[in-house]
């Protein structure tokens, strides 16, 4: 869909200049997704930055108005390749990048490689003259394996909570998406998808599938699993404009609408075992591959395009058991099934089942630690914190300030004492570990050294120990000075130190109102 609109003279040589038309439903496509990167920068806050989308839309651009000036003899305007690069900055994501970053140049080059090479992938990769795979989900699947999820992740399925901006989005998303999709005669594919999704992850949501997220503070399991998936923005990008790309779709409306489901049931299959939202994301991506590999048998096994064959309703009809005879049979197969279905959903997903409670600890040293509360830096939360959880605003945030304090003081208590099951009371995790370590280094050197801490400032962040994938963990960002004292065997001070300090607390919960620190990260003092 496009008019050649003007020549443009380079050298000796005069070169006819393509523009799209406004009817192009690549522009319209594209005004959605657009309008999707601006909101993220200013509503929705997307942790990626306005050079990392140009590097991927711009490396694309660029690929293809040279492959086709070679190729043609034309300069062309790069729509499909523009949408490929700015499909590819929509989902893909360099950890570390914060939003508010407007031009940071982090990882930019990642941007532009997955996006050429998504690009390149509709050149190479190509089957009776046309690509086999939607370009920007084949990079996309293909960059998250290699790199892998300490180094990039996939958009979030959740985005914010829901006010102005996100119903601003789902609005964008839905009437563009059905306006787009009904017109390319694609929507009832996506239908088929959507409620083939809803209902298979309904069945992995009942066993008690579970995984972890950076934006969840406790791992998001069984119904909360099921609705971030249905309604997340993310699956619903997908759905209007991944998986109904008319190129990478059969050709029939039957063979379509059982590929959309077919889709939607192998994502599910994938996305069971995985515990975390990195693998989930990926499976869920990684099925319009598979599918889009063994697309042609669609078209061979379901009626032509066009033909009387090829008809919805008729294809439904032919699903229904005949009232008169072979109902118990048809039944009696349906069921099968889908019991068989369901049971490979769940056998799959056993790796991720609902996790362990609180994090288990001995109880607190006998007499417990006193902590004057009022004389306790008051907590700040940070904006993010509190769009995650209500419940760790004012008193909660404080009650996490004393919990900390009693824990530093056991730590201190044990680290004099030499006693490991005494820290075990008040930390877990890599924090535990390296207290152990300090004990022992203490036993060999006879001489103990135990920190004390004087905090000006408490903040509270969404913190890490896990790693990203590992889900979000309550952390306080302490600031303040930092007393290490030094014991003889005797028990005896010999020395003391005083600097600033500034560090990250994760905290993680072990019982109702009891806290254990995690980690320690330090920071710039």
């Amino acid at each position: 869909m496009t008019a050649a609109a003007r020549s443009l003279r380079l050298g000796s040589r005069e070169y006819p200049v393509v523009l799209p038309t406004l009817r192009d439903p690549r522009l319209h496509l594209a005004t959605v997704i657009i309008s999707i990167h601006v909101l993220g920068q200013v509503a929705l806050g997307f942790h990626v930055s306005i050079t990392q989308i140009l590097a991927a839309i711009g490396t694309c651009a660029v690929i293809e108005v040279g492959w086709t000036l070679r190729t043609t003899g034309r300069l062309v305007w790069p729509a499909s390749a523009m949408l490929t690069g700015s499909g590819v900055a929509l989902i893909f994501r360099v950890l570390g990048t914060e939003h508010g970053d407007w031009w940071a140049t982090r990882g930019w080059h990642l941007f532009a490689i997955v996006a050429g090479g998504s690009l390149l992938s509709k050149y190479v990769i190509r089957w009776r003259g046309s690509h086999v795979f939607n370009p920007s989900n084949l990079g996309l699947v293909v960059a998250f394996i290699l790199l892998g999820s300490s180094r990039v992740e996939p958009l979030d399925f959740w985005w914010a909570p829901l006010g102005p901006g996100m119903v601003l989005a789902y609005a964008i998303i839905v009437v563009g998406g059905v306006l787009i999709t009904r017109r390319l005669r694609l929507l009832e594919m996506g239908a088929a998808f959507w409620v083939t999704l809803a209902a298979a992850t309904g069945v992995l949501a009942t066993s008690g599938h579970c995984f972890t997220a950076r934006w969840a503070f406790e791992p998001v399991c069984g119904g909360h699993f099921w609705w971030v998936v249905v309604t997340s923005p993310e699956v619903l990008v997908f759905l209007f404009f991944m998986i109904t790309d008319p190129k990478t779709a059969p050709a029939g409306r039957v063979a379509r609408v059982a590929f959309g489901a077919a889709i939607a049931v192998l994502a599910t299959v994938l996305i069971a075992p995985f515990p975390t939202e990195f693998g989930a994301k990926v499976a869920l991506l990684g099925a319009l591959v598979v599918m889009t590999a063994v697309r042609p048998l669609f078209d061979l096994v379901f009626p032509a395009r066009g033909t009387a064959e090829d008809d919805l309703k008729a294809w439904l009809r032919a699903l229904l058991p005949e009232p008169r005879r072979g109902l118990a049979a048809g039944l009696m197969g349906g069921v099968t099934a889908v019991l068989l279905v369901g049971a490979a959903i769940v056998v799959a997903g056993a790796p991720a089942r609902q996790p362990a409670g609180a994090l288990d600890a001995p109880p607190p040293p006998e007499g417990g630690v006193e902590i004057d509360a009022a004389a306790l830096p008051e907590v700040t939360v940070d904006p993010e914190v509190a769009e995650l959880s209500a419940d760790f605003a004012g008193p909660g945030a404080q009650a996490l300030a004393e919990a900390l304090y009693a824990n530093l003081q056991t730590e201190a208590q044990a680290l004099l004492a030499g006693d490991k099951e005494l820290l075990a009371a008040a930390d877990a995790h890599s924090r535990l570990v390296q207290m152990e370590t300090m004990i022992d280094e203490a036993a060999a050197a006879g001489q103990a050294v135990v920190p004390t801490y004087d905090f000006d400032t408490l903040h509270l962040v969404r913190a890490f120990p896990y790693g990203e994938q590992g889900g979000a963990r309550p952390g306080l960002e302490a600031r303040g000075t930092q007393t290490d004292v030094a014991y003889d065997a005797a028990g005896n001070e010999v020395g003391r130190t005083t600097e600033p300090c500034a560090y990250v607390f994760a905290l993680g919960e072990a019982g109702e109102g009891r806290w254990l620190i995690l980690s320690a990260v330090p920071l710039e003092a």
